[in-house]
């Protein structure tokens, strides 16, 4: 496959979609990988199917993220089942990501992992300010989970979690960490890392001065046009991943 020429685009037959998809689904575990994250296993990236939108594809728990291949995702039925692949599956995963794809019909893909600035960030319960370039692309387009569930042990708990995520880029969940969707899977993984970065700059940046709404939705509107999250994913495959294609041997 040749990752380039299909970045800009989504494949058009079913079956171009569904490769192009588990693939990069693949690429941003190793991502996270490259950032440390994931390394208990405490992460997971959804993709939905593009012939079967209730049902996603995720990395069987206990492999590396930094070994994610295409051959080592499995597909998550609406209630749970295994339709395709090998377990074992992280069903704390099918908890959050099952509601929160069934109520946004225009996200293919969600992530969240425990990071080194994310999950303090969380435990503030704070608002992100517009205190530096990147972080005008979540102005008023994150929500705070006020909820004190950190571990996610049903459905129910991921269907209040999609519920505060309402129609929003990202979220902020209470004590456990940061959490966000878009309509693709590189664009979700890079608004993750973007997200990463940005709730560390405000960690850091104790007396910092926020820029005015109009100044930030300016910003914001000019990282949206050029899809930033999706430029950073592309950048950092090509940063941290010598060969792409890699994902998609057998393991």
């Amino acid at each position: 496959m040749d990752f380039r020429a299909v970045a800009g685009r989504e494949p058009e037959s079913i079956e171009e979609k569904r490769l192009f998809r588990k693939a990069t689904l693949a690429l941003g575990y190793r991502i996270f990988a490259a950032q440390r994250w994931g390394d208990l296993g405490d992460g997971h990236i959804s993709a939905r199917d593009p012939e079967r939108p209730d049902c996603f594809w995720l990395l069987r728990a206990g492999v590396p993220f930094h070994r994610a291949r295409v051959s080592q995702l499995v597909l998550m039925g609406p209630q749970g089942e295994l339709i395709e692949g090998e377990g074992p599956i992280n069903m704390a995963a099918y908890y959050i990501h099952h509601p929160v794809l069934a109520a946004r019909p225009d996200v293919v893909s969600a992530a969240h992992v425990h990071t080194g600035w994310g999950t303090p960030f969380s435990a503030e319960v704070r608002p992100i300010e517009p205190i530096s370039q990147e972080s005008c692309l979540f102005y008023e387009d994150h929500v705070i989970f006020d909820d004190e569930e950190v571990q996610v042990q049903d459905v129910e708990g991921g269907r209040r979690i999609a519920e505060a995520l309402g129609d929003k880029r990202a979220a902020v969940l209470r004590n456990h960490g940061l959490l966000t969707a878009a309509s693709r899977v590189d664009e979700t993984v890079g608004s993750f890392v973007h997200l990463e970065r940005v709730v560390e700059v405000q960690m850091k940046a104790k007396k910092a001065k926020p820029i005015s709404r109009e100044s930030a939705l300016y910003a914001k509107a000019d990282l949206v046009r050029i899809n930033t999250p999706r430029i950073g994913f592309w950048n950092l495959v090509a940063s941290h991943i010598e060969d792409p294609e890699s994902v998609l041997e057998e393991a």
